[in-house]
């Protein structure tokens, strides 16, 4: 099978980008090629057709690729908690909760198994594998441990790219440090180097590449632009930093950067929205005054609902909602928008029963079964009958409560009332469903509402679904990188 490795020279040097591009790449000249990244620590994440939870990333390289996500091409996903360790989901499902000294002794057999089972069988499907490292594969303390960089290249003997980011600084250091610090087994498996972020002149970079060439053997096969924000980020500390790009701010939402905040990428369509400003905002920051609120996802819903309350932003929403405020709450987001959240078995932290913002007439009950599963609904609200397409990804089990004049102030947001609500006025929402701006129709009525208050033209809400949109960004990005890239070396083995 053949196979290419994109390793970096650290975190953020764009693997997850260039991998992507190489996927799309390599399907526009034929090939069925599949992506692949053995562990990823992330709390992006995305459910496949038949209920597994993986990666977001490797769910974008796989459209990236024309193919669909298998949870295979990310067996290994770690989402952290945030009190040093982790839940692990090793084939799509969850096998435990593990910090961070333990886990190597609990899951490395188990981990690479997983690894070795998962690319054995995309190997009977696929005519190509792109493989996605993680960080750096030089960490000396790591390395005995790592499965997800040279462990894998060497396994599939993968043609191997490494990538550094020019645009931190150190950039040379960077490469001959990686280099010296692997075992010339490894090292004999670079193929080439990309030199990624690239601002200014060509010519003025010359000299180094020419020196970095001689010094090392290895070619440097491309040297790609610094490109502006166009593919899902894999952590939240690529939310610092976002910049709105828009000159056009008709309406401004704000997201709450939660301390654990998951499934972010929910908000990518509301920032391809041209009209729209999109700013994530600290617990500890004003409020102000959006056109919308929204609570996103969380990977623990009760510390960061803890959180928001010790911080005085529950009781800012609180009021904002109640000034007729729009605020939104997604999956934790949506549980902590309800009167009440118990944790009876302390699968989040310490067990007990903590008081929610109380705008939506709903008690959760957080259990050990996850619910992870795609779903087609038709909405309710803000318009009959609108087909929204989405995925569950929650650990708790929510109950509608509305009693006596209660039972008319809310309604079911879509046809299974389970999925979520909204009050009568239109103020406060809240959903399970990741991914509902995804659903171009949903996402420009629900946009239209807030420009109607605020006075606007509506928008047209004939428009495509945002998987167009990202095809589109998908073919911009690989248009792009194919022209800075060389990758006959990696083929022609």
């Amino acid at each position: 099978m053949k196979s290419i490795m994109v390793v970096g020279t650290t975190s953020h040097a764009g693997k997850s980008l260039i991998t992507a591009a190489i996927c799309r790449l390599l399907a526009r000249r034929g090939w069925r090629v599949a992506p692949f990244k053995g562990q990823n620590m992330a709390l992006n994440s995305y459910v496949t057709a038949n209920g597994g939870e993986m990666g977001y990333a490797q769910a974008v390289q796989a459209w990236a690729a024309g193919v669909v996500p298998w949870v295979e091409m990310n067996p290994i996903l770690l989402k952290p908690q945030g009190d040093m360790t982790s839940q692990v989901i090793i084939k799509g499902k969850p096998v435990g909760k593990v910090g961070a000294a333990e886990y190597y002794e609990q899951y490395f057999e188990l981990g690479w198994r997983a690894i070795e089972e998962s690319l054995q069988h995309l190997g009977t499907e696929f005519d190509m594998l792109v493989c996605e490292g993680a960080g750096s594969p030089a960490e000396i303390n790591l390395k005995h441990r790592d499965l997800t960089n040279m462990r894998v290249a060497k396994h599939l003997n993968a043609a191997t790219l490494l990538v550094v980011d020019i645009d931190r600084g150190g950039a040379f250091a960077h490469v001959v440090g990686t280099l010296e610090l692997l075992d010339p087994d490894e090292r004999a498996l670079i193929r080439g180097v990309v030199i990624n972020k690239f601002r200014g002149q060509r010519s003025l970079l010359e000299p180094g590449i020419k020196w970095l060439e001689e010094r090392t053997g290895i070619p440097v096969v491309g040297v790609i632009p610094y490109l502006e924000h166009l593919f899902p980020a894999e952590d939240s500390l690529d939310l610092l930093d976002r910049r709105s790009q828009k000159n056009i701010n008709e309406l401004n939402i704000a997201v709450i950067r939660l301390p654990r905040i998951a499934n972010f990428t929910d908000f990518d369509p509301l920032e391809s929205e041209s009209s729209v400003a999109v700013k994530y905002l600290s617990p500890k920051q004003d409020l102000g005054h959006p056109d919308a609120v929204i609570i996103p996802g969380t990977k623990t819903t009760i510390p960061d609902l803890l959180l928001l309350q010790k911080s005085g932003m529950a009781e800012a929403i609180q009021h904002y909602a109640a000034s007729g405020g729009t605020v939104l709450g997604i999956c934790g987001g949506y549980q902590m928008l309800g009167q009440m959240i118990a944790d009876p078995e302390g699968i989040e932290g310490q067990a007990g029963r903590y008081q929610g913002l109380n705008l939506l007439p709903i008690k959760t009950v957080i259990t050990g079964q996850k619910i992870a599963r795609q779903r087609q609904v038709s909405s309710n609200f803000p318009q009959m009958g609108l087909p929204v397409n989405g995925f569950e990804i929650h650990q708790g089990r929510s109950r509608i409560e509305m009693p006596g004049t209660d039972s008319k102030a809310f309604q079911p947001l879509f046809d299974d009332i389970n999925l979520g609500l909204v009050d009568s006025c239109q103020s406060v929402w809240g959903t399970y469903l990741h991914g509902i701006f995804d659903n171009g129709p949903w996402r420009r009525a629900w946009l239209n509402r807030l420009r109607q208050q605020r006075g606007l033209k509506s928008l047209p809400t004939g428009v495509a679904n945002y998987r167009e949109e990202r095809e589109n960004i998908l073919d911009s990005l690989a248009t792009e990188i194919e022209r800075h890239l060389d990758l006959t070396p990696f083929l022609s083995q």
